[in-house]
């Protein structure tokens, strides 16, 4: 784990990370106590004599024996553009954890913009992360930054850094550790402190109100299922007035919560099902956005809701050819116990949309194997039913560095949805992830709206240039460049 730290005076350390930009050092603005003439000319002479470029994310170690500092990291930023950066900091926060606990690293890199300081801060948090620090068995490494830095954008960085680490940790937690009810405890526990109100509201709620697809899911397990809505609201100077002419006041983040799924009675192959634990990264994900969004005391009405069950197989659990009431009253034919997601994203949306009032809704899920198909496992899909929104989506991807492909909503398809029981089936068929926005459109009416689908970027099986193995956070910085987009 990493703490980004900005002395007020600059003093060696033990390692020293200077960047290079058109195979030459970056040295600009960086002082000689940070980095001694004699650290530098050693630079310099290695960097000629290897002959060294700057592909961004190259690093090359320079040892200095008996010097302070000892070593000098010359570090690859490409053309130090804010995607570079982050790229560059994802490496050096890599070899920073590997460092042994008690050597002092300087970043001598200078990110003079905004958009420069916070992708590097991000960079070097993300690279930090190691997930037993939810075991509280990781080192804590403080780096301090002694180039040009802006310090708003540095603390923006950071905390979105935290807040992706924060959904990574929920994402790789086993099943058995993270319940319905865990993830709701653990979503107080983080979310109170920092200003949101959240309640977790129980099946006995979820009876009451007719959450009939949250429900269904959530019948086969002896983990009874969530509701998790937890809200924003600005206050103070930031507030906006309540007379503001302004197209968005109130944005709802949904995300799927499956804390384990089995696939209930269609169960899923023994492969298909080890990295089930993540199917509540799109729940991670909202909720660590409205932590950064609260931390940030963003001038916009945020609230996040997260269906949480999780999909087991028992003499409870929903069957084939079950007929499921969703909330609100639509009706849904199940065909296939695995296509859940869109059940429990059902019952949240059409909740948001009667009782929330909001003016954007944006869900994301891990949602369909079709569009790991469709776009690999780094891009996510989405649709959206407004065009400003999807430029809006397009403009937060590209700042975040979190891809997106936006996908038609094709009517056409509409057909595959029918049922001779109930409104509509859960298992539509190909092609999958369109059939899924199709399922979900009708329970957001008219309201502006969105469904990401993370199912390919949520989780790695290695070390990617951002994403790191297990649950990658993926989302939590998309969604919360939005929230700054429509805020302003």
């Amino acid at each position: 784990m990493i703490l980004l730290n900005v002395p007020e005076r600059h003093t060696t350390a033990d390692v020293v990370a200077v960047g290079l930009i058109d195979s030459e050092l970056q040295l600009a603005g960086v002082s000689d106590t940070a980095l001694p003439p004699a650290a530098a000319e050693a630079a310099v002479a290695y960097l000629r004599a290897e002959q060294l470029d700057s592909a961004v994310g190259s690093l090359h170690l320079l040892p200095l024996p008996g010097a302070t500092p000892s070593q000098v990291w010359l570090t690859g930023l490409g053309q130090a553009s804010p995607a570079d950066l982050r790229r560059a900091g994802v490496v050096l926060g890599r070899r920073v954890h590997e460092l042994a606990e008690g050597r002092s690293v300087n970043i001598a890199i200078g990110a003079p913009s905004p958009e420069q300081s916070r992708s590097l801060a991000e960079g070097l948090v993300l690279g930090g992360y190691d997930f037993r620090a939810a075991s509280g068995d990781d080192v804590l490494h403080t780096v301090d930054i002694v180039a040009k830095i802006d310090p708003v954008g540095l603390t923006a960085g950071d905390q979105a850094g935290d807040a992706a680490g924060w959904a990574r940790d929920l994402g790789n937690l086993p099943a058995a550790e993270l319940t319905p009810a865990r993830l709701g405890e653990l979503a107080e526990q983080q979310l109170t402190p920092a200003g949101c109100t959240v309640h977790v509201r129980d099946e006995q709620w979820l009876a009451e109100q007719g959450f009939g697809g949250l429900l269904a899911v959530g019948g086969g397990s002896s983990s009874r299922p969530r509701l998790i809505e937890a809200a924003y609201r600005p206050r103070g100077s930031r507030a906006r007035s309540a007379s503001a002419a302004d197209s968005v006041k109130h944005v709802v983040l949904v995300g799927k919560g499956i804390t384990f799924d089995t696939g209930g009675l269609n169960l899923k192959p023994a492969d298909a099902m080890r990295m089930m634990h993540t199917d509540m990264c799109g729940g991670a994900a909202v909720l660590a956005a409205l932590h950064y969004i609260a931390m940030q005391k963003l001038p916009i009405r945020v609230t996040a809701l997260v269906p949480a069950a999780e999909n087991s197989v028992s003499g409870t659990a929903m069957r084939p050819s079950d007929v499921v009431r969703q909330y609100g009253g639509r009706t849904t034919e199940i065909g296939n116990t695995d296509a859940e997601g869109r059940l429990v994203l059902a019952d949240a949306l059409a909740y948001a949309v009667a009782r929330l009032r909001p003016d954007v809704v944006i869900d994301i899920a891990t949602l369909t194997g079709a569009m790991k198909v469709a776009l690999g496992m780094e891009t996510a899909g989405y649709f959206a039913n407004d065009d400003e929104l999807a430029h809006q989506l397009d403009g937060a991807a590209e700042a975040s560095g979190e891809a997106i492909w936006r996908m038609p909503l094709e009517h056409g398809y509409a057909s595959l949805l029918d049922s001779s029981v109930a409104d509509s089936r859960n298992d539509p068929g190909n092609p999958g992830g369109i059939t899924a926005a199709l399922f979900l459109q009708p329970f957001v009416g008219s309201v502006r709206w969105a469904h990401l689908d993370i199912a390919g970027p949520a989780r790695a099986q290695a070390d990617g240039p951002i994403f790191s193995r297990g649950a990658t956070g993926y989302g939590v910085r998309l969604l919360s460049r939005y929230v700054e987009l429509a805020a302003r």
